[in-house]
């Protein structure tokens, strides 16, 4: 963390100051913004916090709800989205609270009495090291109010607007062409209609989302008229697994998915329903409380569950649908006009909770969307690069809907039904890297180049998250991780990685001496007057050589940029290889150097030789807008 630049600050160093739209925020929902984000869910919030990085964007987020949330449904962290938390600066904090997951037990009938249940494996959760960062579970509730926390200490001092029900809303024409219609849910104006005209919308509202049905957008998809009771509970039992996640298939047919809760006490249990007839229209739902704990007790037999309090319950269909596009832009018209109007999360993609996928992809669907929304309404990249939302994103949940339906089906399925009896434990540690996160990568783009250089660099695969690896820091010789680094605050990443000469041979010194004074460096030509340096692009240099073998005082200033209105030196852009780790080793970095650019939600846009400053800038000159020397210069950032 870093602060101090613009004088010295006594309070907590994760307040920001106010800038932009956020000095003066008014308190009532204006009657124009420039993005309208309906909902506050994982999706929505997360949306809202990347947005409240941009001053110069005015963005409000409305909930039906009159306060936040108290209890919420989803509680799976995957390690992907720890890592997402770190850039916004909550990870640590996150983890200490949750319940973290570092294996599965699984638990079969008794071959000698199939009437009882035996465990008959235990898998690692994460047996490959796919993360430095852990699988946890916490409430979603949790997530939201760390997200809200970010929000009001960003600049932009955004928080949510409670109390505001989305009705429909028109598109039409103006600097402000999507007029949305509100209703007040509370207070002394409730069943009052309430028009704000934004610039772009996001739903973010939902499984049975209001703003996708308005812009004609449609689920496809099925049931697989299979039933499951869910219930977070304290109780009293004898089962010896009950703080560790477990798979349990009974003789009976029935399976339960338990998952420990945080805290210590609280747990989830998935319960199996069984099979719902096509002609059932929604009865199973009535399934009471009672039911599901009796059910539960008969899977778990010859243990036993006491349940002395519920903290919640439903009773659920399994149903796979991904909605047919995520933007209000139709097939036919794709490429000759730009979104207005997107949708994410559960809006988007609804299937199991077994996977515990729902959340964690909608997180990434808002981390997706929101920095594209606030390069283009900064002026920064062209209204083109919004199109790439629903290209990248709707593969990916199609994607998430294959694994689930075959996980969802492995768990319904009797354990005599398996041809391998170990069938259903394999999968789930073969498979691991997908309900991790890991496995998104996104197609060749305006924002993704192709693989041409990739063993420049075969570690970080291009189209996929930057996997961090640790380093170490040059001007103080410590250890931190790299790609923790990488704050959520909507900067390009240009990681250059160093040949055998350092800092001081000819190639880094060419490629340095370009990025800050080439008229063609995207540094030089997409940086703003009076913004610094590396307010759009943070760029780092790692060595191969052991961190006490490097000379500052050799280190070009495309490296030590000047930030802050003292016009401080930023030391903390210069690493090298770790004395236990190198990172040239371990991501398959040529010793020749290479240089690897970033997107600001963690993807790998690019990988390029030193040499290759052409490349590099006809990458820029697709995705960014050229700032005129003579424009702005107040200072934003």
């Amino acid at each position: 963390m870093q602060f101090h630049h613009h004088g010295y600050v006594s309070g907590d160093p994760r307040v920001q100051s106010a800038a932009g739209v956020g000095v003066n925020r008014p308190d009532e929902l204006p009657d124009e913004v420039d993005v309208l984000i309906v909902g506050t869910g994982p999706a929505g919030m997360m949306t809202a916090a990347q947005l409240s990085q941009f001053p110069g964007v005015t963005t409000r987020i409305v909930e039906k709800r009159n306060g936040r949330l108290a209890i919420g449904q989803a509680d799976g962290i995957q390690a992907r989205s720890v890592e997402t938390f770190q850039a916004f600066g909550f990870a640590d904090r996150i983890t200490a609270e949750a319940y973290r997951i570092t294996e599965m037990a699984f638990w079969k009938p008794d071959p000698q009495d199939p009437s009882r249940i035996v465990r008959t494996a235990r898998t690692p959760d994460d047996a490959v090291g796919i993360s430095e960062f852990p699988h946890l579970i916490v409430n979603q509730a949790r997530v939201l109010d760390y997200f809200a926390e970010f929000m009001a200490n960003a600049p932009t001092r955004m928080r949510p607007d409670f109390g505001y029900e989305f009705r429909t809303l028109e598109i039409g024409e103006g600097d402000y062409p999507v007029a949305v219609t509100l209703v007040h849910t509370g207070g002394e104006h409730a069943g009052q209609e309430r028009i704000v005209h934004a610039k772009y919308v996001v739903g973010s509202d939902g499984a049975r989302s209001a703003v996708r049905d308005t812009i004609g957008c449609r689920p496809v998809g099925d049931k697989a008229f299979h039933a499951w009771g869910v219930m977070d509970v304290l109780a009293v039992t004898d089962f010896p697994d009950i703080r560790t996640k477990c798979a349990i298939q009974s003789g009976s047919g029935g399976s339960i998915l338990h998952i420990p809760r945080e805290g210590g006490h609280l747990f989830r249990m998935y319960v199996d329903l069984g099979e719902v007839a096509p002609d059932d229209n929604g009865n199973v739902r009535t399934t009471s409380i009672e039911q599901i704990i009796a059910q539960a007790n008969e899977i778990l037999h010859p243990y036993t569950l006491d349940v002395r309090d519920v903290a919640w319950h439903s009773v659920y269909e399994v149903g796979h649908r991904v909605t047919d596009r995520f933007d209000d832009v139709p097939a036919d018209e794709v490429g000759h006009r730009t979104p207005r109007v997107f949708i994410t999360g559960d809006a988007c993609h609804t299937h199991s909770a077994k996977a515990g996928q729902g959340m964690n992809v909608s997180m990434q669907d808002g981390f997706n969307l929101a920095w594209k929304l606030g390069h283009v309404l900064e002026g920064r990249s062209p209204e083109s690069l919004l199109s790439t939302y629903t290209a990248e994103r709707q593969v990916i949940a199609q994607n998430l809907i294959d694994f689930d339906k075959q996980w969802s089906s492995m768990m319904a399925t009797r354990p005599e039904d398996f041809d391998n009896p170990s069938e259903l434990e394999e999968f789930y540690v073969k498979t691991a890297e997908f309900p991790a996160g890991f496995m998104t990568e996104y197609a060749p783009s305006m924002i993704v180049g192709d693989a041409e250089h990739q063993h420049r660099a075969s570690g970080f695969p291009v189209g996929k998250r930057f996997k961090s690896v640790q380093v170490s820091r040059v001007c103080d010789g410590n250890p931190v991780h790299l790609g923790h680094q990488h704050r959520a605050d909507g900067r390009w990443r240009i990681y250059v990685f160093a040949d055998a000469a350092g800092s001081a041979g000819p190639a880094v010194s060419r490629l340095a001496s370009w990025l800050v004074e080439s008229p063609d460096s995207p540094v030089v030509r997409y940086t703003p007057p009076g913004h610094d340096v590396n307010s759009m692009f943070d760029i780092k240099v790692v060595h191969q050589q052991p961190h006490v073998d490097i000379d500052l005082g050799e280190v070009s200033a495309a490296f030590l940029p000047t930030v802050g209105r003292f016009e401080l030196t930023d030391y903390e852009n210069v690493f090298a290889a770790g004395p236990e780790t190198d990172i040239f080793d371990e991501r398959g970095i040529d010793r020749d150097g290479a240089v690897v650019v970033v997107r600001p939600d963690q993807y790998v846009a690019q990988v390029l030789p030193l040499e290759a400053t052409a490349a590099l800038a006809s990458f820029f000159a697709a995705i960014m807008i050229a700032q005129p020397k003579a424009a702005q210069t107040e200072e934003l950032v």
